[in-house]
């Protein structure tokens, strides 16, 4: 999350969406940021508007993602941090003492097709509709995210975020880049790829996604 009071704008940080990418672009280009501290990074819009009401009326953005390249994104991280663990590395080992979702995904799944199938259920956080990140129906009929932008066109998409409020264009750095990420098409098997279908099919409906 973050909020920029003097262009009264709120950006929702869906996990696995180019969120860090993004965050860091508007933080250089914004001039005035901040954070909600009682928030967590990626917490949705409704508990956003909850803890600050006077966020309510400021133009509010987030990006989602094709739900089973972002599943396969997700559990592309786990195994990051697992196998940079497993090499002793310190950065990796302190993020599992403080982190018991990564920690206990590690612990009882070993590979991707139990984390799609299992994991899934065990976790809320991994079988949250992105749709619901970007709803607030408690603050009116229908209120929702005014822009809601796509990771698979994510610089046309943050273009418009930065037109809209009068920014001048920053080159993008991305970050969390995954270069030897499969092709996500290679990697489900009929059983992982109804189960997210299942699990996302708000997403499915609201922006289109098709596997």
């Amino acid at each position: 999350m973050l909020i920029s009071d003097s262009h009264r704008f709120l950006f929702v940080h869906v996990q696995k969406t180019g969120g860090s990418t993004i965050d860091n672009n508007l933080t250089a280009s914004l001039g005035d940021v901040r954070r909600i501290k009682e928030a967590q990074r990626h917490a949705p819009l409704g508990e956003l508007l909850e803890l600050e009401p006077g966020l309510a009326d400021y133009w509010t953005a987030g990006f989602v993602r094709n739900p089973w390249s972002r599943m396969l994104s997700w559990w592309r991280m786990v195994e990051r941090f697992r196998d940079g663990a497993e090499k002793g590395i310190d950065r990796y080992l302190r993020h599992l003492k403080r982190n018991k979702f990564v920690s206990e995904v590690i612990e009882r799944h070993p590979d991707f097709e139990s984390f799609v199938l299992h994991a899934t259920a065990e976790h809320p956080r991994l079988r949250k509709p992105q749709v619901e990140f970007m709803l607030a129906p408690e603050f009116g009929p229908g209120r929702s995210a005014d822009f809601v932008g796509r990771q698979e066109t994510l610089e046309d998409d943050l273009r418009v975020i930065y037109d809209h409020l009068g920014l001048e264009w920053h080159e993008l750095q991305s970050v969390n880049i995954d270069p030897g990420r499969p092709d996500y098409h290679e990697v489900y098997t009929p059983a992982m790829r109804d189960r997210v279908a299942e699990l996302f099919a708000a997403d499915l409906d609201a922006y289109g996604y098709e596997f």
